[in-house]
């Protein structure tokens, strides 16, 4: 299993940016599918996006599509998601997930995913 830890959360205002990183350990980082999904109080966690081994493959969720982007550094075993132009309702715990077995598809659910990070809060004020 791979250990995954976010930062860069934080406060911003309505209409600013923040990057998020997403540091693995544990295992191989250029061989896992890895994607970020967000929970808020009360709610399901939520796709924001996903990134094949490569980076070569990115997709999104339909509330965040372009707004957000995610990249990886493999070789730096990190994952990240640049957010701008925030909004009130991206407030939530971001996690990043792995999918450890090989895959070639996009995969939206958290029951796709083997690892978890702890999350990172961000808080968008409007």
């Amino acid at each position: 299993q791979v250990q995954l830890v976010e930062t860069g959360g934080g406060l911003v205002q309505a209409g600013g940016s923040l990057r998020l990183s997403c540091a693995a350990s544990g295992r191989a980082f250029s061989g896992l599918h890895m994607a970020w999904f967000r929970q808020a109080p009360g709610k399901e966690r939520e796709f924001v996006g996903g990134i094949n081994w490569s980076g070569g493959m990115t997709y999104y969720g339909d509330s965040v599509k372009g707004r957000f982007d995610i990249s990886r550094a493999n070789a730096k075993s990190t994952l990240y998601l640049q957010m701008t132009s925030l909004k009130a309702e991206d407030t939530a715990v971001y996690l990043c997930a792995a999918k450890s077995t090989y895959s070639s598809g996009r995969y939206l659910t958290p029951n796709d995913y083997d690892s978890w990070g702890q999350g990172t809060q961000v808080t968008v004020s409007s």
